[in-house]
């Protein structure tokens, strides 16, 4: 088996590519890369960078992602889920932190899918996964709030955490400009009701198109100069920088290695859970660690000319799906398309309304939220609830690397937990019942088991989490027999403190003259005994296929 496999879906679709198909994917390039283009700009802004910063990012990400991705429609650009980490990034470390992150986070990318881990992601519990993104929802929409109303902070310095944000909001309140909230209203409703007369134009590029020129007609001819737009707080440059290796030393890498994880992991899930989506609609397969290396380039790249982290993004995949997109041609469009209109049409977006940005990350934070079904999985089992609320309430107050470390903990211990509820022992010291050990009656005699011998059944997994509560079974009866069969029929695995547990079991009983006999050991756990040395401690003969054959020996021994 290879352990490195790199199939980007771009040279298979080539093979038989027709014009047909190319009009197809340049339609839907086209209409892919008009969507991008207001989320790209407002994505950039919340996350604290320049709005052409943004567009360079959906630009050579989402080049990259179709030129070397496992998908066949997959398009990679800045998200909303990386907008707190940025954020966060920046104000602590700096752009030149941002882009030493995303470069450790583009190389831990292209090493998941180079070591064919992109199967082990989507095991990731549910409730992490929705618990974080509807975190990151309600943290984008806290970030809009000085722009819905307008704020003014005189010299403080917003915080970076959501707590404080809400208390510099609530003080400086007084400060609320009700012409931008008026705008940002406006832009939602607008995006709101969109769908309902244009399914091709998507409804943010509307209300930016329709907003934006209402607002500068009201500043020439009504004397409305009090909302800001983007062409007061940037200077937008129409070009694309040089590329600059940021200075790497082991401090810096130290200190950002726990964030470039969060990148990573995060980068990771949501492109191969829009890979997946995208599969089922289209009837194809992706190629996760294909994908995963694809993404990584993205990431390695992007930042080296200014831009910020990128990953698949749903909403734009499924525009692109939607709009006839064939191949990954289509996402090269797209990212042609971005690049077209930053050299030609970049200078517009400085008459653009903060507002109307804010409004466009209000329904992107909705979107995002799945509160329907963040509801629905507050009905689930406990311990799924406790992992929601957890990753959501930690990615809210404090932030996404906290709340995945510790969301994936939980997540494990109390898997941990449901294993070790379902692995049961049980012990039978009178006789055993063959009707009663499989789906149809076989009409044999009971199994007597003979005095002085005890037969214990362990169904399930034989792991650490279980290892002691076998001790405890036996140390509960007190009793000492000449022989203790141990049945591991239903025993799909055993790990080390399992080996250590039954040779310590099996040195302990030696010593108290009690001879231990394993019977139905399964042919996996079989050669990790064995494996392990532990047969030479046993003996080979106290190895038995079935029960039958144990109690025979039993009965030896006894005798």
């Amino acid at each position: 088996m290879k352990l490195f496999e790199f199939k980007p879906k771009l040279v298979s679709c080539l093979k038989n590519y027709s014009k047909e198909t190319f009009m197809a994917d340049l339609m839907a390039g086209i209409i892919v890369g008009i969507v991008a283009l207001p989320l790209a700009i407002a994505f950039g802004i919340a996350s604290g960078v320049s709005p052409e910063k943004g567009i360079i990012t959906a630009i050579i990400a989402g080049f990259i992602v179709s030129l070397l991705g496992g998908s066949k429609v997959q398009i990679g650009g800045p998200t909303g889920a990386f907008i707190v980490i940025i954020y966060g990034i920046i104000q602590q470390y700096g752009e030149a932190g941002l882009i030493v992150a995303t470069l450790m986070a583009g190389v831990l990318l292209i090493l998941l899918g180079v070591f064919k881990l992109g199967a082990v992601i989507k095991f990731i519990p549910y409730p992490i996964i929705v618990g974080f993104t509807s975190g990151i929802a309600v943290t984008i929409f806290t970030t809009q709030i000085a722009d819905i109303f307008g704020l003014s902070f005189g010299d403080e310095k917003v915080p970076g955490d959501f707590i404080g944000k809400w208390l510099i909001y609530f003080r400086h309140f007084d400060t609320v400009n009700w012409w931008n909230t008026i705008v940002s209203i406006i832009s939602i409703i607008i995006i709101a009701i969109s769908p309902k007369f244009s399914k091709k134009i998507p409804g943010s590029l509307i209300a930016i198109v329709v907003v934006t020129v209402a607002v500068y007609l009201t500043k020439m001819y009504g004397g409305i100069d009090c909302i800001p737009t983007i062409g007061d707080r940037f200077t937008i440059n129409s070009e694309l920088p040089d590329a600059v290796v940021p200075t790497l030393n082991w401090e810096a890498i130290k200190n950002l290695f726990p964030v470039a994880v969060t990148i990573a992991v995060l980068g990771a899930i949501e492109s191969l859970l829009s890979a997946t989506v995208a599969d089922g609609v289209i009837g194809d397969r992706h190629d996760s660690n294909t994908e995963l290396i694809a993404q990584g380039a993205a990431n390695i790249v992007a930042p080296l000319f200014g831009g910020i982290p990128a990953t698949g993004a749903i909403a734009r995949t499924m525009t692109n799906i939607n709009n006839g997109g064939k191949t990954p041609i289509a996402g090269i469009i797209h990212a042609v398309v971005l690049l077209l209109i930053l050299l030609f049409l970049m200078p517009f977006a400085q008459y653009i309304p903060m507002a109307c940005l804010a409004g466009v990350l209000v329904i992107v934070s909705y979107n995002m939220s799945g509160w329907r079904v963040f509801k629905a999985l507050l009905r689930n089992p406990k311990s799924d609830v406790t992992v929601l609320l957890i990753t959501f309430f930690l990615t809210v107050i404090f932030d996404l690397t906290v709340a995945i470390e510790i969301g994936l903990i939980i997540a494990c211990v109390l898997f941990m937990k449901r294993v070790m509820e379902t692995t049961e022992i049980s012990v039978i010291t009178d006789e055993i019942d063959p009707n009663s050990e499989l789906d149809i009656a076989v009409h044999e005699e009971n199994l007597i088991i003979p005095k002085g011998v005890e037969v214990y059944e362990i169904n399930g997994p034989y792991f650490f989490g279980i290892a002691t509560k076998f001790e405890e079974t036996m140390a509960q009866l007190g009793d000492r027999p000449k022989v203790r069969i141990i049945r591991m029929r239903k025993v799909p695995f055993i790990d080390s403190t399992g080996i250590h547990n039954l040779t310590t079991l099996c040195e302990m009983s030696q010593k108290e003259k009690i001879t231990v006999i394993l019977s139905g050991v399964n042919e996996k756990v079989h050669k990790v005994l064995e494996k392990s040395g532990f047969y030479e401690l046993l003996g080979e003969e106290n190895i038995c296929p079935n029960i039958n054959v144990a109690l025979d020996r039993a009965k030896e021994i006894v005798e």
